[in-house]
């Protein structure tokens, strides 16, 4: 079921005249002119080439040299068209197999790529609006944009596992590695992000570990971790990558977090005193700020691995509490995830109420939580023959319209939690609406759902019904390229083909073909 209200803003948006492009009374006539003279440039250009050389027909002797080229095309042996044709055929045809190459690998066409990100400038093309920079419609589309973005981009999984005491384990029993080299390069990228700054040259240990987060190979970040700590006993992300990456269990790696939490404090109130001093001491607060809340949020979710999930739930809370502005780290789908451990329902519903708000990104965790909710009041006796003889109640329409919602933000979800497809260990950034997003939120929810009886029999109703025979990746179409050079390469072949075999005839209907198009002189 889609939402109403987003289904009545979008049809309200369709209805408005103002929405409708080129119809929007702001634009004055120097923006429509710019708009036409835009539209007809191409063409412009294509008339002006024509006039230029039919003016200059009789200075490049036109017509001398096309008879000459006639003369020499006459003269051609057939051996020469089936090497052209050949030639051609094999041309294209390595084209078409690059094409295909690249569409399956990055699902565009290389040649539409390259004409629009480098030829369309050249000729005068843009994709930019015209609307007027603080026009509302311009707003509208730039915060249409900024919400499909928030859905569509990789995020860093709020629940994801220490490499170090649990990624590990999987490596040592099976000798394969459960990270894909682009997830770990995006965690590089994030390390960098949060834990670096322009002014880390000023202190030698935040220089070693500025280069320790860019090393790829885990034993020579580690290394660094111990120079910088050589350096500076008191260098928290030292700590942290030693408790991430080098600690082999999960208690290990608390007693790191906690060394890294004594002196990221330290260092973080250093930088509170100092922030107003220069905008070089305001980005060493924001990175300390950034460290200090990644420790507490890891030492949450070590004493939520410990057994301890009360505590757990305190951290979270406390940190949630200290630092507001930081809701976009997910801090809340932890706290979910805890107190649906602690069976503390109602708290459960109450950080819904506070997150499932339509301004703000929503996740597999929070739609699929919210139908577990609905879910746990009917699903202890629903019963789908007896639903068939009398109708659904209230409550159950609204656990089965709260499925409907989750499945429709990530249809892949329902076949983790039905152990239809097998789980692996969870990826360190998620696709939000993705295949990995439903990974992860099995990973960690799944004993959620199958404590409360009849939760999962209800899912898989609803989920069978309704959109079980629905494809759930839409066939991507083939570019017009790939077509065309198919088309080419399979031409250029016959032609090749019945040229060798029946030179004669072909020859006869190659200079039929120069007889009925002489030329223009």
């Amino acid at each position: 079921m889609a939402d109403g209200d987003g289904l009545g803003e979008a049809a309200i948006a369709a209805a408005s005249p103002a929405s409708a492009p080129g119809l929007s009374p702001s634009l004055g006539w120097r923006e429509r002119l710019r708009a036409g003279l835009a539209g007809t440039g191409a063409s412009l250009w294509f008339v002006a080439g024509l006039g230029l050389l039919y003016a200059l027909r009789v200075p490049l002797r036109l017509c001398e040299n096309l008879a000459a080229v006639t003369v020499f095309l006459n003269s051609l042996t057939p051996k020469f068209y089936v090497a052209l044709t050949g030639t051609s055929s094999l041309i294209s045809g390595l084209i078409f197999i690059f094409e295909w190459w690249y569409f399956h690998k990055h699902g565009t066409s290389f040649i539409e790529q390259v004409s629009v990100s480098h030829l369309r400038p050249l000729m005068g093309g843009t994709e930019s609006s015209i609307s007027e920079p603080g026009s509302p419609s311009n707003n509208r589309e730039s915060e249409t944009s900024r919400q499909n973005l928030s859905e569509c981009k990789v995020w860093r999984n709020p629940l994801n596992l220490f490499r170090g005491a649990e990624y590990r384990r999987y490596t040592w029993v099976t000798g394969k590695e459960p990270l894909t080299y682009y997830d770990m390069n995006l965690s590089a990228q994030d390390h960098q992000t949060f834990f670096t700054c322009d002014t880390d040259f000023l202190r030698p240990s935040d220089t070693v570990m500025q280069k320790a987060w860019r090393e790829r190979n885990p034993p020579a970040r580690i290394k660094a971790a111990y120079q910088a700590l050589e350096l500076n006993n008191d260098c928290a992300t030292a700590y942290v990558l030693l408790a991430e990456e080098e600690a082999t269990t999960i208690v290990d790696a608390e007693r790191l977090f906690k060394q890294a939490l004594k002196a990221g404090e330290t260092i973080y109130r250093r930088s509170q005193q100092c922030q107003h001093q220069s905008p070089q001491h305001e980005a060493q607060l924001r990175r300390d700020t950034n460290v200090l809340v990644y420790i507490k949020r890891r030492l949450a979710m070590c004493a939520r691995k410990l057994g301890r999930i009360r505590e757990a739930v305190k951290i979270m809370r406390d940190l949630m509490k200290e630092f507001p502005p930081l809701t976009m780290l997910n801090i809340h789908e932890n706290l979910l995830e805890s107190l649906l451990e602690l069976q503390a329902y109602a708290d459960v519903q109450a950080v819904l109420a506070k997150y499932d708000d339509i301004s703000l990104p929503k996740s597999a965790a929070i739609c699929y939580t919210a139908a577990l909710l609905k879910t746990r009041t009917v699903s202890d006796k629903f019963s789908p023959e007896t639903a068939s003889r009398r109708g659904l109640s209230t409550a159950e329409i609204n656990a089965v319209e709260a499925i409907h919602r989750a499945v429709e933000f990530n249809p892949h979800v329902p076949k983790y939690l039905l152990e239809m497809k097998s789980l692996i260990l969870p990826p360190e950034h998620i696709l939000k609406r993705g295949d990995s997003e439903a990974i992860a939120y099995a990973f960690f929810h799944l004993q959620h759902w199958k404590r409360i009886e009849g939760a999962l029999h209800l899912l898989q109703c609803t989920w069978e019904g309704t959109f079980h025979h629905v494809s759930v990746y839409p066939k991507k179409e083939i570019p017009f390229f790939i077509h065309f050079t198919a088309g080419l390469c399979s031409s250029t072949a016959m032609i090749a083909f019945l040229t060798h075999q029946f030179p004669e005839i072909m020859g006869v209907f190659a200079k039929a073909e120069h007889y009925h198009h002489p030329g223009p002189c």
